[in-house]
């Protein structure tokens, strides 16, 4: 298998947040508490949103479809929330969102406050189709199960990477083991109200 992604219209572009160790999560019930300090400055909302508005389609997880739901109704509806998280959670409420998922089917998603969501069941195969498809970016956001399994299968085009300024010491590691690849740097940002870094690498 090639090294390098196909070239097509729609790209695919991972946005995670890691530790300086390279991990993007505790465990499949990590809350993101270790992050949430970092993630939520304004500068930090200003690089997401230069990320999202480029997508009309989101791939999620199911660890993460569980979360984002439960939580970010509240956040998008809460007055003292800023303008620009607000949008955001409006827009992740409309947009076309995939949820790869074995344990979930369509009557849960739709069971969500959150509409224009469809079950995924093969990450690889449907993203295939969705780079085939008329359309803008696809985003997969913070979802590194998904992520792995993409960069295995040279479909990712963007990885955004927050990283964070603390160590987890375990977890779930971002890159997959035994994955080689070769990245190009097109900006990296320090995001000095946070204390994070925002590095953003495309495949040459």
């Amino acid at each position: 298998m090639s090294n390098t992604p196909q070239s097509t219209g729609r790209r695919v572009v991972a946005e995670v947040t890691v530790s300086m160790d390279g991990y993007s999560g505790t465990g499949p019930d990590d809350d993101m508490s270790w992050c949430m300090d970092y993630i939520t400055s304004p500068q930090t909302e200003i690089t997401y949103e230069g990320i999202w508005r480029g997508a009309d389609t989101v791939v999620l997880g199911r660890t993460n479809w569980e979360g984002f739901t439960a939580v970010w109704p509240g956040i998008t509806a809460d007055p003292a929330s800023s303008a620009r998280t607000r949008e955001l959670g409006e827009w992740l409420a409309k947009v076309e969102k995939v949820v790869f998922t074995t344990t979930l089917d369509q009557s849960d998603l739709d069971k969500a406050a959150w509409s224009n969501a469809r079950i995924g069941r093969d990450p690889e195969a449907d993203v295939r189709a969705l780079k085939a498809a008329p359309g803008r970016d696809i985003l997969i956001t913070n979802s590194a199960s998904i992520i792995q399994c993409l960069l295995r299968a040279d479909l990712v085009d963007d990885l955004y990477l927050t990283i964070v300024p603390t160590t987890l010491g375990g977890g779930l590691r971002l890159l997959p083991d035994n994955y080689a690849s070769t990245w190009r740097l097109a900006a990296a940002t320090t995001l000095p109200d946070s204390g994070a870094v925002s590095v953003h690498y495309t495949r040459p």
